[in-house]
């Protein structure tokens, strides 16, 4: 996987300190670890309701001194601001494509040396939607690594890392119970936003 700003030497620790102050002037929270055993992982990123949720997502990974790396729309890296998104961690996804997309995430992830955190929005858009992609959950299955169930409330101003999530193969029973989890976190935009 690309060299992105979560590992470029001496970046890091500046951009931790900026970040934890930003976040301490806003009234958020920053809560949790990673768990012991999911340096290399899958992040459900939810709620997604906004374009805010990418700077504060970076932010809350390098409070958190995490190493991540998200899937965005193909669209974010045309030019002129490819190199810029490839740097913050940013892997171009075409939509329509979602097989090839698992098969690929997951062979990176098990290839890849070192800590990686593969953050994936489950529904698949920022707008609203009661549909949630599947793709997070096959990846980690297919690459054997856990699933950590980030979060993002926007009206309690509090984000962190939730429980590991271990995928059963069982997907309906599964999707329930993480689905449930994610109930109660209101996005930016919460009218987006249904984990039911």
């Amino acid at each position: 996987m690309q060299r992105t700003i979560f590992d470029t030497p001496g970046v890091s620790p500046a951009l931790r300190a900026l970040s934890l102050a930003w976040l301490r002037l806003r009234g958020w929270t920053v809560e949790g670890q990673l768990p012991e055993g999911a340096n290399k992982c899958v992040l459900i990123a939810a709620p997604h309701t906004s374009n805010w949720d990418l700077p504060y997502t970076l932010m809350v990974g390098f409070s958190l001194r995490l190493n991540l790396y998200w899937m965005g729309k193909h669209s974010l890296f045309d030019f002129p601001f490819g190199g810029l998104m490839r740097w913050l961690g940013g892997i171009a996804v075409q939509r329509g494509q979602s097989g090839n997309l698992v098969a690929a995430s997951a062979a990176a992830l098990t290839a890849a040396d070192g800590r990686v955190q593969l953050v994936v929005p489950p529904e698949g858009t920022r707008g609203a939607t009661r549909h949630w992609k599947t793709g997070f959950y096959y990846i980690a299955l297919s690459a054997q690594v856990p699933i950590v169930m980030a979060y993002m409330d926007y009206e309690r101003k509090l984000s962190g890392l939730g429980p590991v999530f271990r995928p059963s193969g069982d997907i309906e029973k599964d999707m329930a119970a993480i689905k449930a989890f994610y109930a109660p976190f209101k996005g930016r935009n919460a009218r987006q936003f249904d984990a039911g």
